[in-house]
């Protein structure tokens, strides 16, 4: 299973309209919109899960298509980066 980022998405769009998108290149396991943790407005993106090889499909043929005037951006989702683990750094003073 893959997980497909999805960006420029109009903000007219439905998660339907998406999924109907892509069930076109396979069986669309789930769609989830991101929206403004605040506002709780749609950010314009988001992910679609499916089988690998339908992902690959998807990708390779969406990506760029025009959606309402608007051309989607579509590649396999990267994980977040973990934060920082650096342990250089500050403290320590002078020991007077």
């Amino acid at each position: 299973m893959k997980t497909i980022y999805v960006g420029n998405i109009p903000f007219s769009s439905t998660k339907q309209d998406i999924e109907e998108l892509f069930e076109k290149h396979g069986e669309v396991h789930s769609v989830k919109f991101i929206n403004d943790r605040i506002s709780g407005k749609f950010r314009g993106f988001g992910f679609v899960e499916m089988d690998d090889d339908a992902a690959d499909k998807a990708i390779e043929s969406l990506d760029g298509y025009e959606l309402d005037g608007r051309n989607l951006k579509i590649n396999e989702a990267k994980g977040r980066k973990p934060p920082r683990q650096d342990h250089r750094g500050g403290g320590g003073g002078g020991g007077y």
